[in-house]
């Protein structure tokens, strides 16, 4: 009786966050809503394609932004109110003082080495070898940095890397066989991984491997568990005043992420809807293997201040000087 009780009492609690906000606290003209085309975004899109947020806001839209420099530029002019970040660049946003505050953690597992040999078992068997990377010096490329430290190898000379200005563009070159290795986050993986056995691209490019598992590789080095704090959504500008409304978009995004994974297939046709690099199929594979979790930012603390320690041990500016104040995981603004 007991246990019915506390499950009754959670489920009015989940409740009344998803209930429509009191009058008094006002509904908004816009809300918007930025992500990458990468996992953690699928939940907004949902949000989105579901008006799970429509009592909040009079129009709510999701915005892409195409990579970090686009990112940084979103929250620190205003023009998005909840952003789908990588969580080193949230910490280093809000230690130059930008208006940003850090609601979750929901990606703790998308980063993959796609290689056309299937016999790679962690970083070092890649010594040597061309990789493409997406993203310089920010994720995948810090992770393959810190992970291959981690056992004695230069990244920059140890490795030839083959800097790209993003996961498709990494993913296209392995199609296209111009590279035989990639560091690739979910869903680009699946994507190169089904392109290369459709036609007419199966009969060009070979078949591709999914290869050494980023997160394995940090749970083997750091003696940890198997997933890294990577993304999550972080509120901007003023809707940090609104603890109601970080409360409520927090709630959402857990359903949606919860729904998603429950129904990854339909999931996957809301994103390509919206994001036209992406087919279905590949949203819900990537869905499938993608480690996907919403933790509330204050409940995730421990695991990303270990995780932002290592980054500043290595760069500071990484995370911009200090692991950030109490005020960065989640709640009102500074």
């Amino acid at each position: 009786m007991r246990a019915r009780r506390v499950l009754g009492a959670a489920l009015v609690a989940a409740a009344a966050l998803l209930a429509p906000l009191a009058a008094h606290a006002g509904k908004l003209p816009r809300l918007v809503l930025g992500g990458p085309s990468a996992t953690v975004s699928t939940p907004l899109i949902h949000m989105v394609e579901t008006g799970a947020l429509a009592d909040l806001a009079d129009e709510v839209e999701f915005v892409p932004w195409r990579d970090p420099d686009q990112l940084r530029a979103m929250a620190l002019e205003g023009r998005a109110d909840v952003l789908a970040m990588p969580t080193n660049v949230a910490a280093n946003l809000f230690n130059r003082g930008a208006p940003v505050t850090l609601m979750n953690v929901s990606t703790w597992g998308v980063l993959w080495m796609v290689s056309r040999s299937p016999d790679r078992k962690t970083l070092a068997d890649f010594r040597g070898e061309e990789i493409a990377m997406p993203f310089r010096g920010d994720m995948p490329d810090i992770m393959f940095q810190l992970l291959a430290a981690r056992q004695g190898l230069d990244a920059r000379k140890n490795f030839r890397l083959r800097y790209v200005a993003s996961p498709v563009d990494a993913m296209q070159l392995l199609v296209m066989r111009r590279v035989d290795h990639a560091l690739l986050a979910e869903p680009a993986v699946s994507m190169a991984l089904r392109k290369t056995k459709s036609f007419p691209l199966g009969l060009v490019a070979p078949e591709l491997h999914r290869s050494v598992d980023l997160q394995q590789e940090w749970g083997r080095l750091y003696a940890r568990g198997t997933r890294i704090p990577q993304a999550g959504i972080a509120a901007v500008g003023k809707l940090r005043e609104r603890p109601e409304l970080l409360a409520r978009i927090e709630a959402a995004y857990a359903a949606s992420l919860v729904w998603c994974k429950a129904h990854a297939l339909e999931c996957g046709r809301m994103v390509a809807k919206r994001v036209d690099t992406l087919s279905p199929e590949a949203v819900a594979d990537a869905i499938a293997v993608s480690q996907l979790d919403a933790v509330p930012a204050a409940a995730a603390r421990a695991e990303l201040e270990f995780f932002f320690g290592e980054l500043h041990a290595r760069n500071p500016a990484l995370v911009g000087g200090k692991l950030p104040g109490d005020a960065f995981y989640g709640g009102a603004a500074r």
